[in-house]
C-alpha cells in the first residue's frame, strides 16, 4: 500500500462538469483511491447544502469536506442526521463589503449565507444557481448577522468586469474569488480552501509532501499553492495553471481521472 495522501478536489468544473454531470469514470477513479487508503476531502465554494449530493454521488460516506471556500469544515458522518458534523464555521461582518459593493454594477444582485439552509438575496438569482432555500430581504438585512460567505453577481458583466470591479473598488480586509462568470465570492480575510485544507490535513496526521490537490478556478489559487502537488484543469484560466505544478486535461475528457489513477500502486 502506498503512503495515504490527502487528495482536496474542487467540485465545479473538476468533479464534475459545469452541466452537474458527475461521469462514470471519475466517480470509479474516487472509489479507487480511496479504497487504495487515501483521504479524499471534497473542497468546495458550495454551501454544505450544495456538496451533500455530490459527496452522496462520490460514494464517500466518512471523511471531510471544506465549503464555501475554506469557511465552513465539515466532518461526515452517516450515522448522524443530516450526515455530518459542523467542524468549523469563520464568520464576518458583511457590511463594509456590501458598503463597497452597493450600487457598484447596475444589475448586481447580493446573497448572503444562511449556514446549513440557503441564502438571503437582495433579488432573484439565476434559475439553479443557488442552492437551498433562498429569500429576498431588504437591503439592509444582508447585514443582521455575521456571515461566512457574500455572493455578488451579475448576469450582464463578464468575469473580466468582476476581476477589475474587485480590485478597482478596494477590498481589502476580504479574501474573494472570481469564478468562471460575473460571480464575486467574498470570505474573511485569511480564509480560503488552503487554510481549511492544512488544518484537515493536521487532523488526519498526513505529511505535507503528501499532499495532492486539483482544482479549475481562481478560488482554487491558494489551495493548488498550498499542495506538494497542485493540479489545474485543462479548462482552467491561463493564471490558475500558472501557479500549478502541472495541468491534467480538461473536465470534459475526465482530466482528473489520470491524476488519480497516479496514486494507486
Amino acid at each position: 500500500m502506498s503512503v495515504p495522501h490527502l487528495i482536496a478536489l474542487d467540485i465545479d468544473g473538476t468533479t464534475i462538469d459545469h452541466d452537474g454531470h458527475l461521469s462514470d469514470a471519475v466517480r470509479e477513479a474516487v472509489q479507487a483511491v480511496v479504497e487504495a487508503g487515501h483521504h479524499v476531502v471534497i473542497a468546495t465554494g458550495r454551501t454544505i447544502v450544495g456538496t451533500l449530493p455530490i459527496i452522496e454521488a462520490l460514494a464517500l460516506p466518512r471523511g471531510y469536506a471544506v465549503c464555501c471556500n475554506g469557511a465552513v469544515t465539515i466532518a461526515l458522518d452517516p450515522g448522524r442526521v443530516p450526515g455530518y458534523d459542523l467542524l468549523e464555521a469563520v464568520t464576518f461582518d458583511p457590511t463594509p463589503a456590501l458598503d463597497l459593493l452597493k450600487g457598484s454594477w447596475p444589475d448586481a444582485v447580493v446573497a448572503v449565507e444562511e449556514l446549513g439552509v440557503g441564502f438571503k438575496v437582495s433579488a432573484p438569482f439565476p434559475d439553479g444557481e443557488l442552492e437551498g432555500e433562498v429569500v429576498v430581504v431588504p437591503w439592509e438585512e444582508l447585514a443582521a448577522r455575521p456571515v461566512t460567505r457574500l455572493t455578488f453577481r451579475s448576469p450582464s458583466a463578464s468575469t473580466d468586469d468582476f476581476v477589475h470591479l474587485a480590485e478597482t473598488i478596494g477590498l481589502h480586509g476580504f479574501n474573494y474569488g472570481v469564478g468562471y462568470t460575473a460571480w464575486l465570492d467574498i470570505n474573511p480575510e485569511g480564509v480560503s480552501k488552503a487554510s481549511a485544507l492544512e488544518q484537515v490535513r493536521r487532523r488526519l496526521r498526513v505529511e505535507p509532501g503528501d499532499t495532492v490537490a486539483v482544482g479549475d478556478q481562481r478560488n482554487d489559487l491558494e489551495m493548488l499553492k498550498w499542495a506538494a502537488r497542485g493540479v489545474a484543469m485543462g479548462n482552467a484560466p491561463d493564471e490558475v495553471k500558472a501557479v500549478a505544478d502541472e495541468v491534467t486535461l480538461s473536465v470534459t475528457d475526465d482530466g482528473l481521472v489520470p491524476i488519480l489513477r497516479s496514486l494507486i500502486p
